[in-house]
């Protein structure tokens, strides 16, 4: 799915690294900047060196319920192709507003390489996410960005049970469930292993747990084989 996000100034002097004085860049005493002190080490037995690491705030914090992240979309101008006077919209103002004027192929052609040479010159920005940390790191120049601009962030999520209840319907899910809960079963049946109930009748919780291992075994299977992408490197 697609989730906006609007820049605060915040997210901008934590980017920027913003010190006290308002100087960017390296600062102990800046927002955002995060020391890390490293081991103390020993050199030809003589020097003692402690070790210090700085790392920029450069990041957003995204919802817990997002798990992966593909990209963000272009967020910097272009006179390529934003605003009313870029070029591929002159191209189409001037070259193909009489249909009848111009080659299908050679406009296809065109709008080609200026794709490219966009690509070239903007290119997408490098982004790094942290699922454990539910932190989406953006690193862009900072200066450039205003407060209030939005970001288009195409990212997986999932569904939360408790607005959209059909999810326990899943035909995996309730299958899987059903074999958790019949291994379970037989596990607590295994405590009972020789007990005799009136009439004769013996329960046999062993049984009943390899059926449950078997079954799941055979799920996990199934979702490996069925519902998973294959690793690139085996497309063929």
């Amino acid at each position: 799915m697609y989730l906006k996000y609007k820049l605060t100034q915040d997210d901008i002097d934590r980017g920027l690294g913003q010190g006290a004085s308002g100087a960017t860049g390296i600062s102990t005493t800046g927002v955002g900047i995060v020391t890390t002190t490293g081991i103390s080490t020993t050199v030809s037995g003589i020097t003692s060196i402690t070790n210090h690491y700085y790392e920029n705030s450069n990041f957003i914090q995204v919802p817990d319920s997002v798990i992966g992240i593909e990209k963000v979309f272009k967020f910097d101008s272009s006179t390529l192709s934003d605003g009313m006077f870029n070029i591929k919209y002159q191209l189409f103002l001037n070259d193909v507003y009489q249909f009848n004027s111009i080659e299908l192929l050679q406009y296809s052609m065109v709008k080609t390489y200026l794709e490219d040479i966009e690509y070239i010159l903007s290119t997408d920005k490098q982004i790094r996410f942290n699922k454990r940390q539910n932190r989406l790191y953006l690193d862009i120049d900072w200066g450039s960005e205003t407060k209030d601009t939005y970001l288009i962030i195409d990212c997986y999520r999932i569904l939360d049970p408790n607005t959209f209840t059909n999810v326990y319907n899943d035909s995996f899910l309730k299958k899987y469930v059903t074999a958790l809960i019949k291994r379970q079963w037989g596990q607590n049946l295994l405590k009972f292993r020789g007990a005799k109930l009136p009439g004769g009748i013996e329960l046999n919780g062993r049984e009943l747990y390899e059926d449950a291992e078997r079954e799941l075994e055979d799920i996990k299977q199934r979702m490996a084989l069925e519902y998973e992408l294959p690793p690139y490197d085996f497309i063929g």
